[in-house]
């Protein structure tokens, strides 16, 4: 009763701002003898959320791949310029930051990194409780601008109210987005010698796992892999859901929705507010062959999205078991 009675009054009378932000699994500073995320920390990321985002990465130039680095890429890097006013000069041995390399993944799920060589890296596959992936991508790559170079930015770090800032506030959203595909995630690597050994196991982990993954060079956002014996196109496209389920129901009431022979369009699943369909391909099918056959029914695609006739009683048909395939490719 005497421990209770103690720790009510002081339970009572904080609040998240009151509370210092600590790692999300230390005892929380309020006294309550609750871990810090399942207390204050609780309470703090509530307050901190705001509106979910349903296009975080619109108004960046090259939406579709930033959503598929994101969700779809196992192993992939591109370059952004930031805005001048998030520059960071020159100090001493450290040089200028004036570009940062996003990637898919980085090792241990680091949200982001500053190396000793000054370059910084921000991971696009970690998450965030913003509801807004842009604003928590933003915050970590902002934290490791502001922090000396060398230990990575830890998610412990990013407890607590997120920055106002977007990545579109950030970076040049207008500059192009060249997304790099790798094999696997040696570009982590900074030198043999700087590697620890949860870093070297990380590293060795992700890589035997990695999906062979390749983008094609003539639509945007298309992107090859194989799963096993089974190879795969998705391809993540700009257009307005509705719109764009209605054309590709148009498309497959026609026997026009596949890629080719040995091809057959099997579904769809929604990321960060774009649609992303799948195709099977044939057996050993290789990047190179899906080039041209993915530049086809791109045409095919846009005729269908100019066409805003009502869809006949065959595309309603179709549209509804379009819609019915939710995919999970593993």
């Amino acid at each position: 009763m005497a421990t209770s009675a103690r720790r009510s009054p002081a339970r009572a009378a904080a609040t998240p701002t009151d509370v210092p932000v600590v790692g999300q699994r230390e005892p929380c500073p309020c006294g309550s003898g609750k871990k810090y995320k399942a207390c204050h920390g609780r309470a703090a990321a509530v307050a901190a959320a705001v509106a979910p985002v349903a296009r975080p990465f619109a108004g960046l130039a090259g939406e579709v791949d930033w959503v598929a680095l994101r969700e779809v890429v196992p192993a992939a890097t591109a370059t952004v310029r930031l805005n001048p006013a998030h520059r960071r000069p020159a100090q001493g041995d450290t040089p200028a930051v004036e570009q940062v390399t996003v990637a898919s993944v980085l090792p241990l799920a680091w949200p982001a990194l500053r190396r000793t060589d000054g370059s910084v890296f921000v991971g696009l596959q970690t998450g965030g409780g913003s509801g807004d992936a842009s604003r928590d991508v933003a915050g970590a790559l902002l934290r490791a601008l502001a922090t000396e170079p060398g230990p990575p930015v830890q998610l412990a770090e990013l407890a607590g109210p997120t920055p106002p800032e977007r990545l579109q506030d950030v970076i040049d959203a207008d500059a192009p987005f060249e997304v790099t595909v790798h094999d696997g995630f040696d570009f982590w690597v900074e030198g043999a010698d700087a590697l620890t050994d949860d870093v070297r196991a990380s590293l060795e982990q992700a890589n035997a796992a990695v999906v062979p993954t390749a983008r094609l060079s003539g639509v945007e956002g298309a992107y090859w892999c194989r799963i096993g014996e089974r190879t795969h196109l998705r391809w993540v496209l700009p257009q307005d859901e509705d719109a764009l389920l209605n054309a590709l129901a148009r498309l497959h009431a026609a026997g026009a929705s596949s890629l080719g022979e040995g091809t057959r369009y099997i579904g769809a699943f929604r990321a960060h507010g774009l649609l992303v369909p799948v195709w099977d391909l044939a057996p050993g099918t290789e990047p190179d062959a899906v080039e041209t056959p993915a530049a086809t029914f791109a045409q095919r695609l846009g005729d269908a999205l100019a066409n805003d006739a009502p869809l006949t009683h065959d595309e309603r048909r179709a549209r509804a078991g379009v819609v019915s395939r939710q995919v999970t490719l593993r």
